[in-house]
């Protein structure tokens, strides 16, 4: 029988393994601490290793780790301090960046390809992805809605996106693969142990 710090390496092995290299979302300026805690939930339910943040209307909430369950201490944050910054960080990267959004221009979640390494933009409660990124992205995104109102709570909207984006992923066998390479893997993995 193994024993419990055995067990426990075992699954920080196997959720590590499962992290999908290529995916992650920026949060903009998302200012409740309930909001922000949900989302990162919902990054590390759905195995995205890392947020950025792009604050600069609002200061990033005190988050209540009762509230996150501690999936903050397993979802990297990579804080941004300009939109030049976020942008030139997620295209090093060669990802796609997508903004949520209900203008005329965005196309639906199912329209998008999300295999491919994609951030996606989830904007402030009130007033949406900050208009000063909207022109640097590569596309915006919507989730269709047959109700009454006109969006989704943006912890909610994030784990929509996510969900669709894990759908994708998990069709293609990219959860059954391990992304990262050795070296990387290896970095996480201990700094990984030393936060268990």
């Amino acid at each position: 029988m193994r024993t419990m710090t055995e067990r426990r390496r075992a699954k920080i092995e196997k959720v590590l393994s499962q992290r999908q290299k290529g995916l992650t979302l920026v949060m903009d300026n998302v200012w409740d601490p309930h909001n922000v805690s949900a989302i990162y939930r919902s990054c590390d339910a759905f195995g995205v290793p890392e947020v950025h943040l792009y604050y600069s209307q609002c200061a990033f909430p005190q988050l209540s780790r009762k509230t996150s369950a501690s999936a903050f201490k397993w979802v990297n944050t990579i804080r941004h301090s300009s939109k030049e910054e976020l942008v030139e960080c997620l295209h090093g990267q060669g990802m796609q960046i997508l903004a949520t959004s209900c203008s005329p221009a965005a196309k639906p979640l199912t329209a998008y390809d999300f295999t491919r390494p994609t951030a996606i933009i989830m904007g402030n409660e009130h007033s949406g992805v900050s208009p000063e990124l909207v022109p640097m992205v590569d596309g915006e995104v919507y989730i269709p809605m047959y109700g009454m109102v006109q969006s989704f709570n943006v912890s909610v909207a994030s784990a929509l996106m996510l969900s669709e984006a894990s759908r994708q992923r998990a069709l293609a066998g990219m959860y059954e693969q391990r992304l990262w390479n050795d070296e990387e893997y290896e970095e996480r993995l201990n700094a990984w142990f030393e936060k268990a």
